[in-house]
Order: structure tokens, then C-alpha cells, then sequence
């Protein structure tokens, strides 16, 4: 069990890469005395700094950001991992800050986590040596029979997630939809504050261009040199999703210029904005332009207010959950 309570009040800020959620993070954390929690799952490396935009000295100015260089490239790094250090580092009696764009940190703290069986590795070779031999949609169908439910939820051509679902259904004979109502939020919805900084498309693309070329400038290929003297192989699996490390390691081992990676790696983080903009969309975000900074912080004052005084946090204006329909219709 990991032991973590719901804090009296979680102020997250959220939203795509280059949006300047630290920047408002820090913002709020100078005005109401509190540390930023990093929601990110590339800053948790040692060594990765520049390539995942850990926080400057700068930027922090004293200010304390946790939840950063937890663990060395090389390991595995999962979810629970990272609520494990969260029960480890952050106390629950005081008001969290978080910031970052991890869509699957923000969905264990709002929703909880799986904590059904393990793998089994013999159940999980046989499954899939029946996917292979057996005519197509057979293990489909099977699923079908002992958990209807999550079969409609998952494409006939999903093998790994259909393996999971049986494997979890013969390790414990209970569906994997059992276990998923089992799950128990970490934060409370009705004192937990989602916050956005809201920019246009094309002001966002300029930023994530502007931070790549800043990254080589900075010394991305020797971060990435001394990664690959560090450890073989440098990266575990969950380390090895972030961008433009593996194709500077590449362009370093094939002999070619990392330099020539610049464009390839901002189309990349061009479309992981895209996708986070599309998870972000089916949040209750409150979103404020870079302008409207200080609305954002008295927001943060008032809802501390009214989970100091008993209640639960009041409904921000429609509006300020609609302000990234114009973003939806760019993208």
C-alpha cells in the first residue's frame, strides 16, 4: 500500500509542453509559502536536466521543487514508483502544488491506481502464443465471455491489452473491471484546483522551437555524451519515451551531426502538445492567458479560503473552462 491520504487542498497546474505551467507554478508558490511538486515523468532522472526542462536555479530562486532526479536513467521508473516517492517526500496535512504535464500521474492522483495481481510471465507467453495460433479474434471473444465490459472497451486488435485483461482474470478469477472500481482517489475532486495557462498554437510552436535550439546551446549532445558513458544501456524502457534523447544518441553513435535532430525533435514535442492538449480537453481546467497571472493567483487565494473555512471550492465561470475551445479548433 502506498499510504497516502488526501491533502486539504491540491492546486495543480497543468497543460502541454512549453505553456509555462512552471512559471505560474512558482508564481503560486511565492505567494502562498508552498513547495512545487514536479508532475513530470522525465524530470524524475538524474543526469537528464537539460532535454527535459528540469526547473533552473533561476527559476526556483530558493523555492523548493520536488518529486525531481529520483531514480538514475537506467532504471525502471513506473507510476506507482513515483506515488511511492510522493507518500516518501510529500506530507498530507498541508496544501499540495503540483506542476506538470504527466497525463498518467494527474489520472492516478484524480482517479487512483490499478492495484490488481502482477504479471504472470507463463500465463502471459500462453495467451500469446494462442493470439498467434488461433483464429483472429479468439482471445477477443474469450474476454467477451468473462468481462463483457472491458471487451467493449477494448479493440479485437489490442493483443496486450487483452492478454492483461485474461491474465488478470486467471491469476484472481475476478474481471479486470473488478478491480478498477477498486480503485480509491488519492485527491478529493471537490478541493483539488485544475489550473491552465492557456496560449495559441502557433505561440506555443514557436516556444517549443525556441527551447530546442536553447537545449543544444545549453549542451544537450554532451548531457546525452555523458548519459551513454554513464551506464549500457543508458535508458530503461520508461526512460527512453522522452524526446530528442534517442535521436541525439543515434546521430552520436551513427557518426552523424546531433544538430540535425533540431527540426525532427520539435515536430515531436509538436505532437505530444497535441495529445496533451486532447487529454487536458476532458478535464475541468481553468484557464488563464500568461496575462491573467494575477486572476490565477487569486483564484488560489480564494479557494484556500473556502477549504480553510469548511467548504468545498465553488465553480469557476464557464468560461474559464471553455477558453481552450479555440485552441481545440487549431490544433
Amino acid at each position: 500500500m502506498i499510504g497516502l491520504k488526501a491533502p486539504p487542498l491540491a492546486v495543480i497546474v497543468a497543460g502541454p509542453t512549453c505553456g509555462g505551467k512552471s512559471q505560474l507554478a512558482q508564481k503560486i508558490a511565492e505567494q502562498m509559502n508552498w513547495p512545487v511538486h514536479v508532475m513530470d515523468s522525465m524530470k524524475v532522472y538524474r543526469g537528464m536536466d537539460i532535454g527535459s526542462a528540469k526547473p533552473s536555479e533561476e527559476l526556483r530562486q530558493g523555492r523548493p521543487f520536488t518529486m525531481v532526479d529520483l531514480v538514475d536513467p537506467w532504471q525502471e521508473f513506473t507510476v506507482f514508483d513515483w506515488l511511492q516517492a510522493l507518500a516518501a517526500q510529500v506530507p498530507t496535512d498541508q496544501p499540495w502544488l503540483f506542476s506538470g504535464g504527466t497525463s498518467f500521474y494527474l489520472h492516478a492522483l484524480r482517479e487512483g491506481i490499478f492495484a490488481g495481481p502482477g504479471s504472470d510471465p507463463q500465463i502471459r507467453q500462453r495467451l500469446a502464443h494462442q493470439g498467434q495460433t488461433s483464429p483472429a479474434g479468439t482471445l477477443h471473444q474469450r474476454l467477451v465471455e468473462v468481462d463483457p465490459e472491458v471487451a467493449r472497451q477494448i479493440h479485437p486488435n489490442n493483443h496486450k491489452r487483452i492478454i492483461r485483461a485474461l491474465e488478470v482474470y486467471e491469476i484472481s478469477g475476478e474481471p479486470i473491471t473488478v478491480w478498477h472500481q477498486r480503485r480509491v482517489p488519492i485527491i478529493d475532486a471537490r478541493r483539488t484546483l485544475l489550473l491552465g495557462v492557456h496560449r495559441q498554437r502557433e505561440e506555443i510552436h514557436q516556444r517549443i522551437a525556441r527551447r530546442i535550439e536553447a537545449m543544444f546551446e545549453a549542451g544537450w549532445v554532451a548531457e546525452v555524451e555523458q548519459l551513454l558513458a554513464n551506464h549500457d544501456p543508458p535508458w530503461s524502457h520508461t526512460a527512453a519515451q522522452s524526446i530528442g534523447y534517442q535521436q541525439i544518441a543515434k546521430a552520436l553513435q551513427d557518426g552523424t551531426d546531433p544538430h540535425q535532430q533540431v527540426e525532427s525533435i520539435q515536430v515531436k514535442t509538436r505532437a505530444l502538445v497535441r495529445s496533451q492538449m486532447a487529454w487536458a480537453r476532458k478535464l475541468p481546467i481553468e484557464w488563464y492567458s500568461p496575462e491573467e497571472a494575477a486572476l490565477a493567483l487569486e483564484r488560489v487565494q480564494q479557494v484556500m479560503s473556502e477549504v480553510e473555512s469548511g467548504g468545498e471550492i465553488t465553480a469557476a465561470p464557464a468560461s474559464r473552462l471553455k477558453l481552450h475551445e479555440n485552441q481545440e479548433n487549431q490544433d
